[in-house]
This record gives structure tokens, C-alpha cells and sequence, in this order.
């Protein structure tokens, strides 16, 4: 019997594909993931703090946003002005959302940080090696491992946070 395997499960179709396929494909999933928590949610619901932390949906959003433009753009093609930020109040910003910021926003901002970075690692080889302000080196693999844990770990939350807000659950 013949199995079908889902088209948009980016990871399955990319199983025998060269390295940078596979890494980016999961981490392209894992993006997409996140977005999926949000379907379907007002403002308010998707910026409702269901746990102590300031951690909401929309602010994983936000959070990510912040991560995909750190470790793509600003490690490896910085424009003047760049700065990768390292603070403990960069960290806490990332997650604070404005009374003016939307989820369209928020979405169409993670969206177009996410294509920005597709663009950059896709012009440097796997073995390009950058300066990185706490590490020392990082490889454009590793900055792919890292930003697929990252976004895995933070689409695990975001469906925790959906699942609490309404009981919907699960990658799709």
C-alpha cells in the first residue's frame, strides 16, 4: 500500500535532500508552526498572559522576529547601524509588546524577517564562519541548528499558550 505524505510537511519532502535542504526546511517548518498558533485569534486573545512570565503568543511572535534579524542579518550581512543585541533588557524587550502592535503586524513583521533571512543564509556557504559578540565563531550551520531549536522550543510554548487559550493543539 502506498503511503501519501502530506505536502506541506516541508521536513518529509526535503528526508533525502542534500544538508541546507534539510535545515532549512525544519527550520521553514517550525516558522510556520508558530504563525499556525495564532490563526484565528483576536488581539486580545493572542496577547493574553496565561503563565507568570510575560510570555504570550504574540509575543513569542515579536520575540522571534527579533531572533531571526540577531542571527541572520546582523551576523552576516550587517548593514551601518546593526547591533546584535545581548542585554538582559533585550531579552525582556523582545517579548513587550506596544499598545499599537497588532498580530497582522507582528506577523507581517516576523514574515518579512524571516524572508530576509532566508535570503542571507542562502548566500553563504554552511561553512562560513562569523565573529559572534558572545561566542567567539559561529558557522552559518550552526546559526541554522540554533535558530531551529530556538523556533522548535518557542512553537512548543506558543502551543501550549494556544491550547490554554482554547483548547486547540498540535503542529496543524
Amino acid at each position: 500500500m502506498e503511503q501519501t505524505i502530506d505536502p506541506t510537511l516541508g521536513p518529509v519532502l526535503a528526508r533525502t535532500g542534500d544538508e541546507r535542504a534539510v535545515l532549512t526546511s525544519f527550520l521553514d517548518f517550525h516558522r510556520a508552526v508558530v504563525l499556525r498558533k495564532l490563526r484565528g485569534l483576536s488581539d486580545a486573545d493572542a496577547r493574553h498572559r496565561l503563565v507568570p512570565s510575560a510570555t504570550t503568543l504574540v509575543g513569542l511572535v515579536k520575540h522571534l522576529t527579533v531572533v531571526e534579524r540577531n542571527w541572520f542579518p546582523t551576523l552576516l550581512a550587517p548593514e551601518p547601524g546593526d547591533v546584535y543585541l545581548t542585554s538582559e533588557e533585550d531579552a525582556v524587550a523582545s517579548f513587550t509588546l506596544g499598545d499599537q502592535e497588532t498580530v497582522a503586524g507582528l506577523v507581517e513583521a516576523y514574515e518579512q524577517a524571516c524572508a530576509r533571512s532566508r535570503a542571507v543564509a542562502a548566500s553563504v556557504d554552511l561553512d562560513h564562519v562569523v565573529p559572534h559578540p558572545q561566542l567567539g565563531e559561529v558557522s552559518v550551520r550552526w546559526i541554522l541548528v540554533h535558530m531551529i531549536e530556538e523556533t522548535a522550543r518557542h512553537a512548543g510554548h506558543a502551543d501550549i499558550l494556544r491550547e490554554l487559550t482554547d483548547g486547540d493543539s498540535g503542529a496543524f
